[in-house]
């Protein structure tokens, strides 16, 4: 999964520095699904509060999954995501997506959720493949 980066964007970074929002611009109409679920995370966040809000529902089809892949696996990506909607994101298994909020009082939720532990209680046969 690739993003469809605009001739104007591509020459913004072969002169050097390239604008942040164009690049979250890209981000957004490259990889929608991913979009739409970290979007719809923080939304959730804000309104229910608490520690953090994730999505435990898989992807739709494969095109779906590879989007959250891309966009969490790529530093530059998963950074600037996390800059835009200023939270902290956290990844399990193949779609397993969480934000948390910035505030240190959640960083041992976060540490819990990302931990070795969580990760081998987070597995099932039928993510085998994801």
């Amino acid at each position: 999964m690739s993003l469809d980066v605009s001739p104007a964007l591509l020459e913004q970074a072969e002169r050097g520095e390239v604008d942040e929002a164009a690049f979250v611009d890209c981000v957004r109409t490259s990889l929608p699904y991913a979009w739409e679920m970290i979007s719809s995370l923080v939304a959730q966040l804000k309104v229910d509060g608490g520690p953090f809000a994730d999505n435990q529902t898989p992807p739709p089809d494969e095109q779906a999954r590879g989007q959250l892949l891309r966009a969490l696996a790529s530093d530059a990506i998963r950074g600037a995501l996390q800059r835009h909607f200023g939270v902290r994101l956290a990844f399990q298994n193949c779609h397993r997506v969480a934000v948390f909020p910035l505030d240190a009082s959640v960083d041992e939720t976060l540490a819990r959720f990302t931990s070795v532990r969580s990760q081998l209680l987070n597995q099932s046969p039928e993510f085998r493949d994801c």
